[in-house]
């Protein structure tokens, strides 16, 4: 881990550096009840977590039964017998007799654990299982992502088809203004048949961005439904308009990202599990020792079953060592120290992504705050522009035509301003999973 480390710069290259970490309630900051209440049913009815939570079930008891080989195994045994024999053949004899005997015992066996080899083998199940209940962790925090993205999409998607139908309707009146003039033949005013057509087409695009917008929100629902556990009816209700952006959070320090990341502390735990496994191969060339014990009674009388008078008992140890298994154990030993090697340089792969992901997220934010800036800009004069065509038509200085084509533009750079918003909200969920999603960091 500490070569890992050294690759961490003092601070981001994007943004300064701040005193705290991510909030463990992200998903709350864009104060949508809407929103949180599908985050809740989401993380109850998935089925990628419950499955992701089954597993890591199983690794916690794959973990105990390792453990178990260290700790002596106790028995208890009860058996009977009934046997004929013979004796046929022999000088002075001739017949058969039957013979019962009954039995109960205690039996006790123990590895000796001398070298830790059994330890290390636990050990690594250990780090098995705690690398899958950071995988958990990242993916409770991934599928909150998936939610967020699917419903700000529904909600842009709802808020762009009402803009595509105001679209549609300024097209409509457009083409209606240029008829009018047309058969009226009034061609000095811009009358004639190619602005009528491209009126027409105008409309028709129009129309074609309503169904474009309309089916993108019937996909978004349908997609929020699978993720939330419901059939994909697509009959979900959302909120209308996108939320507002929260503020960001503070970033912290980019040595920090190595605690909090789901995915690192993952990466690290499978490093450490291959660690132990290699140590695991390395004791397997060690002899290993056996202890067992047994002890009970046995009659030939059922009654006498629990009489001490009747006891046996004994006592045995057995030594095991490899010493010819044609290069077996060697072979596995080099195995698992290359699997070493390779869970470092995925470990060191996985922190460098990591940064990139957090720089990118840091960068795009600034960026598109600046579009979102000159967009909103563009939006208010749109708007004083439409006011200003209105009064002028109103005043008989200009066309209807030019208040349609200001209006127009208006309704352009609205639909503009909304997908900007929804990728600065988008990008906000990026950073949240590239900080560390859910983690709780300690306060400086």
């Amino acid at each position: 881990m500490e070569k890992v480390k050294e690759v961490a710069p003092n601070g981001w290259s994007s943004s300064p550096e701040a005193q705290a970490g991510v909030d463990a309630e992200w998903i709350k900051r864009f104060r949508d009840p809407t929103l949180d209440r599908l985050v809740t049913e989401g993380l109850t009815n998935n089925a990628g977590l419950k499955t992701s939570a089954t597993r890591l079930r199983q690794a916690q008891q794959r973990a105990k039964l390792v453990g178990s080989d260290a700790r002596p195994q106790l028995g208890v045994g009860l058996n009977g017998n009934r046997q004929r024999a013979n004796f046929l053949g022999f000088p002075g004899v001739n017949g058969s007799s039957i013979f019962n005997t009954f039995g109960v015992s205690l039996d006790a066996s123990w590895e000796l654990d001398l070298w830790g080899r059994i330890r290390a083998a636990q050990g690594a199940e250990v780090a098995a299982f705690e690398a899958l209940a950071w995988d958990l962790r990242g993916a409770r925090a991934s599928l909150k992502a998936q939610i967020a993205k699917a419903y700000f999409a529904l909600c842009e998607a709802q808020t762009q088809s009402e803009l595509a139908q105001q679209s549609r309707k300024i097209s409509e009146q457009t083409r209606d203004a240029i008829a009018e003039r047309f058969e009226s033949a009034i061609t000095d005013e811009g009358g004639s048949g190619a602005q009528y057509r491209l009126a027409e087409s105008d409309m028709a695009n129009a129309q074609a961005e309503v169904a474009r917008w309309e089916g993108q929100a019937d996909a978004a629902r349908k997609q929020i439904e699978l993720l939330i556990g419901r059939y994909p009816s697509g009959n979900l209700t959302s909120a209308k308009a996108l939320p507002k952006v929260p503020k960001a959070p503070p970033v912290g320090l980019p040595s920090e990202l190595l605690l909090r990341r789901p995915d690192i502390l993952s990466a690290e735990r499978s490093y450490a599990e291959s660690i132990q496994n290699e140590k695991e191969a390395a004791l397997a060339l060690f002899p290993s020792i056996r202890l067992t014990s047994s002890g009970g009674t046995s009659t030939t009388q059922l009654s006498s079953i629990l009489d001490s008078g009747f006891g046996v008992w004994s006592l045995g140890g057995a030594l095991a060592q490899s010493v010819f298994t044609g290069g077996l154990l060697q072979a596995e030993r080099v195995i698992r120290k290359q699997e070493i090697k390779a869970r470092l340089i995925e470990l060191q792969d996985t922190v460098l992504q990591a940064f990139g992901e957090v720089e990118t997220s840091l960068g795009a934010e600034r960026y598109l705050l600046e579009r979102f800036k000159f967009t909103n800009d563009a939006l208010r004069l749109a708007e004083e522009a439409a006011e200003a065509a209105r009064l002028d038509y109103r005043d008989g200085i200009t066309s209807i035509q030019d208040v349609l084509n200001a209006e127009g533009r208006l309704t352009q750079s609205a639909s503009a301003l909304t997908t900007i918003h929804r990728l600065i909200l988008e990008n906000r969920i990026d950073l949240h999973l590239a900080l560390g999603g859910d983690f709780t960091p300690t306060s400086k």
